[in-house]
């Protein structure tokens, strides 16, 4: 990857079945420490995609956390404004709005804070016993949405 290209981790074929696994049990009502199946609709075919993802709450909102970098879903959601969150049968459609780097600090702490045990391996060396300007440094790296349910 080229150093103008966004950070983007590839999942690894075992990530790949992990995540398929994870998305079918929040599909049929098993949430596994909060995840849930995301949908959002494809930028370029149209047809909701499917993804398995961790909303995360912060100070009374709700976000989603891209730990591997600007994914198809990031590409998607940036698109599309919005998708539903799936667990079971209830599903929630919502609006996402991305925030910008320099609101992100507190959001990535506590994600990782909650999420760390799965997800650090994605952030490079950061945790979230980091420091505020290493938090910061990998900020652009890392979509963040703040989504709003609507129904």
């Amino acid at each position: 990857m080229s150093s103008s290209s966004p950070y983007y981790l590839k999942g690894s074929p075992m990530n790949v079945r992990l995540n398929g696994v994870i998305g079918w049990l929040a599909r049929h009502g098993l949430s596994l420490a909060g995840s849930a199946e995301m949908s959002v609709r494809g930028r370029k075919s149209g047809k909701m995609q499917r993804t398995p993802v961790n909303p995360h709450t912060y100070d009374g909102g709700q976000y989603l956390v891209s730990a591997r970098g600007h994914s198809q879903w990031v590409r998607n959601m940036r698109a599309a404004g919005g998708g539903e969150l799936r667990v079971g049968r209830k599903v929630r459609a919502f609006t996402a709005v991305e925030l910008p780097d320099d609101e992100k600090l507190p959001i990535l702490r506590t994600y990782l804070e909650k999420w760390g045990w799965e997800v650090n391996q994605y952030f490079d060396g950061v945790t979230a016993k980091s420091s505020d300007e290493e938090l910061v440094a990998c900020a652009p790296d890392h979509p963040v949405f703040r989504i709003t349910v609507t129904k």
